[in-house]
């Protein structure tokens, strides 16, 4: 397999994480969609990462839809979502709610480096700002006195905080405070400990 993207992107490196979680080798192409993005095109006519060529060349887009397809190939014993009732539920929730933060730290990130400094819009900077440190405190709450969201070992929720959490901590550190959410910086040092996150950690 071949995992296209540079790990800067949240949603590529949680594919990466979650597949040296679940054991599966794969090969990785850090391409960019800026210096790259013909050539990414034409994996995924967006021009987004990540993309996973599967070993037929079948090519699937979206961390979401990979991410299912991962679960599938390591099998019941290292999917990384619980396979149905509570669990399952409670997983998917907080991988919802991470995913959530995610898009709107970006959005936030964007606000800020994409517009000419006087064209960018305050209240709507300051409202995706406000929805980042929600839904981070909901996290926290949601997470409260486990170590892992997956409980004895780290499941899909871990993956998806952690992964989020790392990067917003480094785009918008003036919103992502540190020390204002302290069970989640936990995580991210215990998350740091495993190879599968210290490996794929971006260095800048």
């Amino acid at each position: 397999m071949i995992l296209i993207g540079r790990y800067l992107s949240p949603f590529v490196r949680r594919v990466a994480v979650s597949l040296q979680l679940a054991g599966l080798s794969y090969e990785h192409r850090a391409l960019s969609t800026v210096d790259d993005l013909a050539e990414v095109k034409k994996l995924n006519p967006l021009g987004r990462v990540p993309a996973l060529v599967l070993d037929d060349g079948e090519v699937l887009v979206d961390s979401n839809a990979i991410l299912d397809h991962v679960d599938e190939m390591a099998g019941p014993s290292r999917a990384l979502l619980p396979a149905a009732g509570k669990p399952r539920r409670q997983a998917l929730q907080a991988v919802g709610l991470g995913l959530g933060v995610l898009e709107k730290g970006v959005a936030a990130v964007y606000e800020r480096t994409k517009r000419p400094k006087e064209l960018i819009h305050a209240p709507w900077r300051d409202q995706l700002d406000g929805q980042v440190k929600d839904g981070l405190a909901a996290l926290e709450r949601m997470l409260g006195d486990r170590t892992w969201f997956g409980g004895a070992k780290p499941n899909q929720a871990d993956v998806t905080a952690v992964v989020g959490f790392d990067f917003l901590g480094r785009m918008l550190p003036g919103v992502v405070e540190k020390g204002a959410w302290p069970r989640l910086e936990a995580l991210v040092r215990l998350a740091d400990a495993l190879p599968a996150f210290a490996d794929t950690k971006p260095k800048a």
